[in-house]
């Protein structure tokens, strides 16, 4: 059974930090990537970072790049640092195993979790405030 559990989120002062972090257990495969999107409240899914499986590339957002560090530490834990975080970062986030970088960076608010391409976890939200 997959269980993608996320943790660390909360409520921050615009300009300020965070570390969310994800673990991650019961992948059918070793050769997922991993990757975290967000979420707003009332909109679409929009993807944040992935590293693919090997661990050789790093896709980043335009709109964190510079600013969020995606790390992999292990086959099971991760992290994403978010430094100068900003109110338009104010979102729900998941850690997703996914098989496709290149997808999951470019279609996430398509994906499913329906079969075993992709898993995601509850969430963790954070809130950036002024």
């Amino acid at each position: 059974q997959v269980e993608v559990v996320e943790s660390g989120g909360g409520l921050v002062q615009a300009g300020g930090s965070l570390t969310l972090s994800c673990s991650v257990s019961g992948l059918p495969t070793d050769d997922y990537a991993m990757g975290w999107f967000r979420q707003p409240l009332g909109k679409e899914r929009e993807a944040v970072s992935c590293i693919t499986w090997t661990g050789e590339r790093t896709y980043y957002a335009d709109s964190v790049k510079g600013r969020f560090t995606f790390s992999r530490h292990n086959s099971n834990m991760m992290s994403l640092q978010m430094n100068s975080l900003r109110i338009e970062d104010t979102a729900m986030y998941y850690c997703a195993a996914t098989r496709l970088c290149s997808r999951f960076m470019t279609e996430v608010q398509t994906l499913t979790t329906s079969d075993e391409e992709n898993y995601w976890g509850p969430g963790t939200q954070v809130t950036v405030t002024s």
